[in-house]
């Protein structure tokens, strides 16, 4: 049996359907957005044996036939997940996972599949919707429903779920995720606003999407919903409360360590001295098992950690609830790069290089709309040694993927225009410690290494997480998290932003929502630690530096005639390939007349620069060119003053006194400099060598006066 319910949702109607397709998945739904269509399924299977976390995968995948597109590459088929993909299967998990009871830990995997795509309305949204719908119609215990929008800002006005088209004049990409009565997960892009407009932002995405969305699904859910079976397994209370008893003071000692890894080796001895007691060697078949007592002496960790911040106000590190751990910057410590920062932030260090790049260095991107280029990139690398552990090494994981694109959705908002600098930019952190928030220290690194490589930024960006802890209507609220904060806490609210405004905000909570009164407090506590870590930064470098590094490309840009393109290319490359062998100069043409001219030496990509500019410029009465003679008359020369372009330089016009032969002034090949004296009605160019040598000798005669 089939469902559907529709609601008007910003300037498009929402249409979520149930029970059309894909019968046999636990749950699935169709939603559509304008001509926008998204499947969304939700299949759950037995838990694995031993399994001490939640398995819950999802995936989504823009199917490029939905746009009518062939995918790119040499099968022509869709491969591993874009960056774009896996940002929105992140985006997807952060607000779903909260909802399920913590005891559950069955398998879960959510699908979500873009089946149709305008070029309009973006589908990472209404995939977010479309996996709710398919939890809200499952048998999953699932503790919904939970919705998300997309909020734009035009003009000062908010937008519900704008289009691609007015998203090019808004200042805020806002996506916030809740349930009726709260949000739980938010990203942010925005161009330096205020906290109060933020928090706006994120309670009118609240009011006029996500609680209109949810109250849909609550009624996809009382139609087309599936009864859930499942039962919390009963806790083993007496249990529980043996393990705090025996392991509560040493736990307590173990957390007034302020080193990290002394404070982690000091707790690892106490849940192996209880696993010890519990699972003795040689005993075949104890009470409990070895993972059983890691849970329990977990859930005793837990509540100490959340214990002393609540009550005592004193954190793992020994800190108090506003304190900052000491911070250090250095700039441009490492030789060759073309910028270079090292920020130290506690336990937690980034290392950021900048490397500036031509547009043959832009990123091409191929997804469901048109293929455009990037010409910011920020990579995030986050290797084992950096938590002093021993793992896989290989590519980036989701986890990178997701920091990288925080980091440089925060840093973009301070970059000049292509126009003022025209350089690719490419930043790269290298997580070298970490103990909490290391995106943040990335965004501060890379803040620090754009100003050392010379990138004339509008601002310092500086970035801070806000963790909190709640408990019976009780919460409290604190900067500069750590790692078991984080662990054991309920929020992690990251905050980037200038001394003007905020530029990047993410947002992720265990607990089931954040109070907007608590949003804006952590705002206001972030705006303060971020003008303490500006202040820092600031004493280490207050403004980019006003030169690029001599081991950066020199990169100058002209705007030329688009219909001269084909004149400065030459046929099958010859004349952009001789400017190139003759300066060492890389040259880079684009459809619409604009070249950009690349080399690491100045003065040579000067000269690329004047060889193309002659060559494309319209010839001019009165000016001077260096030409090449290519063919001798009795009446006088040919001379080639552009590539494919030439001019009579008439026998009177050779040299200042009688010629008899013109051969006895030039020769075929010789390079001469010429000067236009006229150009007639039909185009034809007449040339002068007498008044080119008349015009330097006046000029070398003042430059001696």
């Amino acid at each position: 049996m089939t469902f559907k319910v529709e609601r008007q949702i910003g300037a498009s109607k929402l249409t979520i359907e149930t029970g059309k397709v894909a019968r046999q998945a636990h749950g699935a739904a169709i939603v559509q957005y304008g001509e926008t269509v998204v499947l969304g399924t939700a299949l759950t299977g037995p838990p694995r044996e031993g399994i001490d976390f939640f398995p819950l995968q999802v995936d989504y995948r823009e199917k490029m036939a939905a746009a009518g597109k062939f995918p790119g590459g040499f099968f022509k088929r869709e491969g591993r997940p874009t960056a774009k993909e896996i940002l929105t299967m992140r985006m997807i998990d952060r607000p779903v996972r909260p909802l399920f009871p913590k005891a559950f830990k069955d398998e879960v995997q959510i699908q979500c599949f873009v089946l149709a795509a305008d070029d309009q309305n973006d589908p990472d949204v209404i995939a977010m919707t479309a996996a709710a719908s398919a939890l809200a119609v499952s048998p999953l215990p699932f503790q919904g429903p939970v919705a998300s929008v997309r909020v734009g800002r035009i003009d000062g006005e908010f937008v519900i779920n704008p289009t691609r088209a007015q998203m090019e004049y808004s200042d805020l990409d806002l996506i916030v995720a809740g349930t009726p009565r709260s949000v739980n997960m938010i990203e942010i892009g925005c161009r330096e606003l205020s906290e109060d407009v933020v928090a706006d932002a994120i309670e009118f995405g609240h009011k006029n999407g996500v609680i209109p969305i949810c109250e849909m699904l609550d009624e996809l859910k009382k139609h087309a919903g599936k009864e859930c079976t499942w039962e919390a397994p009963e806790a083993d209370t007496a249990f529980l409360d043996d393990v705090k008893a025996r392991c509560w003071d040493d736990l307590v000692a173990a957390k007034q360590i302020a080193g990290k890894q002394d404070r982690y080796a000091a707790v690892r001895a106490v849940y192996d001295k209880m696993i010890e007691h519990y699972c003795p060697e040689g005993e075949d078949k104890p009470a409990h098992t070895p993972n059983q007592v890691k849970e329990a002496v977990r859930q005793v960790e837990r509540a100490v950690v959340r214990q002393r911040i609540l009550n005592e106000k004193i954190r793992p590190d020994g800190r108090g609830l506003e304190d900052i751990r000491p911070i250090t910057a250095e700039v441009g410590w490492l030789p060759r790069v073309h910028g270079s920062a090292l920020f130290t932030r506690g336990e937690t260090q980034a290392m950021v290089t900048t490397t500036l790049g031509t547009a043959s260095d832009e990123q091409i991107i191929d997804d469901l709309i048109e293929e455009y280029s990037k010409k910011f990139l920020l990579h995030y690398n986050f290797p084992p040694f950096c938590v002093g552990e021993v793992r896989r090494i290989g590519a980036p994981g989701r986890r990178e993927i997701g920091h990288g694109a925080l980091a440089e959705r925060s840093l973009e908002a301070v970059l000049p225009s292509p126009d003022d600098f025209p350089y690719t930019i490419r930043l790269v952190s290298d997580i070298l410690e970490s103990n909490g928030s290391s995106s943040m220290a990335t965004v501060c690194g890379g803040t620090l290494a754009l100003m050392d490589a010379g990138v004339p930024i509008k601002a310092p960006v500086a970035g801070i997480s806000i963790g909190m802890v709640e408990e019976n209507d009780k919460a409290v609220l604190f900067p500069d998290i750590l790692g078991e904060e984080d662990a054991f806490g309920d929020m992690d609210f990251k905050v980037a932003g200038t001394r003007e405004g905020i530029t990047g905000i993410q947002l992720d909570i265990k607990a089931e929502g954040l109070k907007f009164n608590l949003m804006r407090d952590a705002l206001q506590i972030a705006k303060k630690a971020r003008f303490h870590i500006l202040d820092i930064m600031e004493s280490v470098i207050d403004k980019p530096r006003p030169e690029i590094s001599k081991y950066a490309p020199r990169l100058l840009m002209i705007q030329i005639d688009p219909e001269k393109i084909g004149k400065l290319i030459g046929p099958g490359g010859r004349s952009v390939r001789a400017i190139q062998a003759n300066t060492g100069a890389q040259i880079d043409i684009e459809d619409d007349g604009t070249v950009f001219i690349s080399c690491t030496d100045a003065e040579k990509a000067q000269k690329a620069y004047d060889l193309v500019q002659k060559m494309t410029e319209d010839i001019k009465v009165g000016q001077i060119y260096d030409g090449k003679v290519a063919s001798i008359k009795d009446f006088g020369a040919f001379i080639e003053i552009q590539e494919g372009q030439d001019g009579l330089c008439h026998i009177s016009e050779l040299d200042e006194g009688y010629v008899r032969s013109v051969s006895d002034v030039v020769s075929v090949g010789d390079e001469v400099r010429v000067k236009v004296i006229a150009i007639d009605d039909q185009g034809r160019i007449k040339l002068s060598r007498k008044a080119a040598m008349q015009e330097d000798k006046e000029k070398a005669g003042k430059s001696e006066d």
